[in-house]
């Protein structure tokens, strides 16, 4: 198994138990899943009827994402100017150490990490923002949005703002 872990400050962001897929070799997209969570007791994802979430629900459970849930990835709010600064700053810092990690990469990482920056100001409106649970300021910002159906989440990860760490 392969864990993701935040190039920055180390968090743990994500594993490849979890359904990825690489686009444009510059982020990963990890499918996820609402689950029912509970003290004591944890649902693998098995799709319950609706009177079993249902009282699942009335005995003090909670609906979360499984893989924010997994990860301790922690909600955060950002309005465009603000993340725009953000995201200036973390490019950066994914640029130094790319510089000595891996030389080769850097000319390629900035064109594409550009590229889908204008995707993501562009529909902006879309995304749920989240930190790693150290909520260090300059790590990744993982990004939660919909597929086309507008029910099935997903998180977008830079990948060069990721070290695959093996399990």
């Amino acid at each position: 198994m392969l864990l993701y872990e935040d190039v920055v400050c180390g968090d743990e962001l994500f594993s490849d138990a979890f359904p990825l897929k690489l686009v444009d070799d510059i982020v990963y997209e990890v499918d996820c899943a609402l689950i029912v969570v509970k003290d004591g007791n944890v649902d693998i994802g098995a799709n319950p009827s609706a009177e079993e979430q249902e009282e699942a629900l009335e005995e003090g459970a909670a609906q979360v994402n499984n893989v924010a849930h997994s990860f301790r990835l922690q909600s955060t709010t950002f309005d465009k100017k603000s993340y725009l600064a953000y995201l200036k700053g973390y490019m950066k810092a994914v640029k130094t150490q790319l510089e000595k990690t891996n030389p080769d990469r850097v000319a390629t990482f900035e064109k594409g990490a550009a590229a889908f920056a204008k995707k993501i100001v562009a529909n902006f409106k879309d995304y749920e923002f989240y930190t790693g649970e150290s909520m260090n300021p300059e790590g990744m910002v993982a990004l939660l949005n919909y597929r086309e159906d507008g029910v099935t989440p997903y998180f977008t990860f830079w990948k060069d703002g990721t070290k695959e760490v093996k399990l």
